[in-house]
């Protein structure tokens, strides 16, 4: 039996639920991602923005550089959080093999599910469906395998319906730019257009070896992304197992305050969503990837479960320490969180501390989600305050 995967993706998804709750946002260039005068970045951004060459991951300076007159938002996550709850319960009516691969997004494997008709007629009932009860758009694209259906929604945007048949995959993928393809950033696309790869297509016809020679292991999966192949499974998630959060700089930075300015900021959103979870973490792990593409990966195990912001910090901070060689240029900082429990501690003079701390915690996370992330700056994350501010004065 042939499967068949939907790759469903709601459209401008922060944007649009934001217009659902305030219809006099509609048609206008709106910006999810918080105040342009602080520090942040772009979460979302409506259509019309995007006109202005607003994109997710722009600085909130540059995107008001570039459309003064843009609505900005701080973001309502608890909005989100519900309408993806109910987007993937529409989606559940469907197939109960479905992977969220985000609030917005998820795969659903239909195979088998004649009842509700052909997968083209699946399609259109969800969007149908999502339309009705939530206002939103739903993009969807239709494939044997995920990485085609992932492609396939994104080419279809804004609300989409793209179907390639069996046995059509590279004929599709063929003539797309290759940074169209997943798992091909900005430094490998230039690599691979500077060497004349400018299509999927180009890179499936290249032999395997000179791929691998030029990308490495994990070039091998994208050879294989490019030939349409694509094996893995819509697997069903049970419990969150591990959140993570991990940024990529516009530049390559030497600058150790910035990078630790950089780390407490990940672990505070990390501890937020640990503490929104109602869970602790026993193992506190940092990602760091330097300019050369070395990816180092340190973690630090404890008996003791945490979900605050300091001490996630502090352990990430010591694996820093331990890790960061001064001699390189860094292009990506992350910290994750793992082995979860649930919030569930003895009352101990042992732990009283760590209580207090937790309390504070979820005061300033209740203050941030009326005014938004950056309404409280913390430790030396005003180092990035500092950094925003002289950017735009420059």
């Amino acid at each position: 039996m042939i499967r068949g995967i939907l790759h469903v993706d709601l459209d401008a998804f922060f944007v649009s639920v934001e217009q659902v709750h305030n219809p006099a946002l509609r048609g206008k260039p709106v910006i999810v991602g918080g105040n342009p005068d602080r520090r942040g970045v772009v979460a979302a951004a409506s259509y019309e923005a995007r006109a202005f060459g607003i994109h997710s991951a722009m600085s909130l300076a540059k995107a008001r550089q570039l459309c003064p007159h843009a609505i900005f938002l701080p973001g309502n996550f608890a909005n989100y959080r519900k309408a993806s709850e109910q987007f993937m319960a529409i989606l559940a009516d469907f197939s109960p093999c479905l992977e969220p691969a985000g609030l917005d997004e998820a795969y659903l494997d239909i195979s088998g599910c004649d009842i509700f008709g052909s997968p083209h007629q699946i399609a259109l009932s969800i969007k149908e469906r999502v339309k009705k009860e939530l206002s939103l758009v739903a993009s969807i694209g239709i494939a044997s395998c995920k990485i085609v259906a992932k492609i396939a929604s994104d080419h279809g945007k804004p609300d989409g319906l793209v179907e390639i048949a069996p046995g059509n995959e590279q004929e599709f993928l063929s003539p797309l730019p290759i940074g169209k393809l997943p798992g091909v950033g900005p430094r490998t696309e230039q690599k691979l257009k500077e060497l004349g790869i400018t299509t999927i297509g180009k890179l499936a016809k290249i032999p395997s070896s000179s791929v691998k020679l030029l990308l490495g292991a994990s070039g091998m999966l994208l050879y294989q992304h490019a030939h349409g192949i694509d094996s893995r499974k819509v697997e069903s998630r049970g419990e969150t197992k591990s959140i993570s959060r991990e940024t990529t700089f516009s530049q390559d930075l030497p600058d150790q305050r910035i990078l630790q300015a950089t780390l407490r900021y990940l672990s505070e959103r990390v501890g937020a969503q640990l503490r929104l979870q109602n869970a602790q973490a026993k193992t506190i792990s940092l990602k760091l990837r330097y300019e050369n593409f070395d990816t180092i990966n340190r973690s630090h195990s404890s008996t003791e479960a945490t979900s605050t912001d300091d001490t996630i910090y502090s352990i990430a901070a010591r694996l820093f320490d331990k890790s960061f060689d001064r001699k390189k240029l860094v292009r990506l900082i992350g910290v994750e969180v793992s082995n979860l429990t649930s919030n569930a501690r003895q009352l101990s003079m042992f732990n009283q501390k760590s209580l207090r701390q937790e309390k504070l915690d979820k005061a300033i996370d209740h203050i941030r989600k009326k005014y938004g992330f950056d309404s409280i700056q913390t430790g030396n994350m005003l180092v990035l305050k500092e950094m925003a501010e002289s950017d735009k004065k420059n």
